[in-house]
């Protein structure tokens, strides 16, 4: 049975709770949750990128000036690459890099990604959360004094909470999001994960 350790708001360690074993005792799968990553980073590039071809472009397709005599090199129009202002070869043009991954491949990437940092010691379950006001000072006082040496660490948290999202979005370094949101990449990109006590019965209906 895989088990995570419990602490409070303070820091005080409260004993361990047991985890699930799908979720949280999975083998690796390297492949899968590199599928499952790429997909994630590629869902967030806009994609916006874009240039003009030569029947995109502004100009006229009379002939800019006769084709022998002048001295100079032969043109068609205006709108050429090769001319000023004209059209552009092979750019870039608007897209979506999005790919399609199954659910349950993603499914399983986050049980995936959450093992291992069940097996690294990089897990840990907060007994509750709970924000009065949005406050920075004292979210940041709870947070050294949960995972203190965390270069990145993310809150999993049960429902949206907002004084908790308020409290921690100047925080550099520091993401919450809900159980019903996390994924692979959110999980792989914290060096700490910080699991609320009521997230696990959220994560387990969903991955389950």
């Amino acid at each position: 049975m895989a088990t995570a350790k419990l602490v409070n708001m303070d820091g005080s360690e409260l004993g361990a709770v047991e985890l699930n074993d799908a979720i949280f005792s999975v083998a690796p799968n390297q492949t899968l949750v590199h599928e499952a990553v790429v997909a994630l980073q590629n869902a967030r590039r806009q994609g916006n990128a874009a240039t003009k071809t030569r029947g995109e472009v502004r100009g006229g397709g009379r002939k800019p000036y006769r084709q022998k005599g002048t001295g100079r090199a032969r043109h068609g129009s205006i709108r050429e690459a090769q001319m000023r202002g004209g059209g552009t070869v092979w750019g870039p043009h608007a897209r979506s890099y999005r790919q399609n991954v199954s659910t349950i491949v993603k499914q399983k990437a986050l049980c995936c990604a959450l093992s291992e940092r069940v097996r690294g010691g990089a897990l840990r379950v907060l007994d509750a959360l709970e924000c009065a006001r949005p406050k920075t000072k004292p979210f940041v006082t709870m947070m050294q004094r949960i995972v203190p040496d965390a270069r990145k660490a993310l809150v999993v948290t049960g429902d949206l909470e907002r004084n908790v999202v308020l409290s921690a979005r100047n925080l550099k370094g520091v993401s919450v999001c809900r159980a019903s949101d996390v994924n692979a990449l959110d999980v792989l990109t914290a060096s700490q994960v910080v699991l609320v006590k009521d997230a696990l019965p959220k994560l387990e209906e969903r991955l389950l």
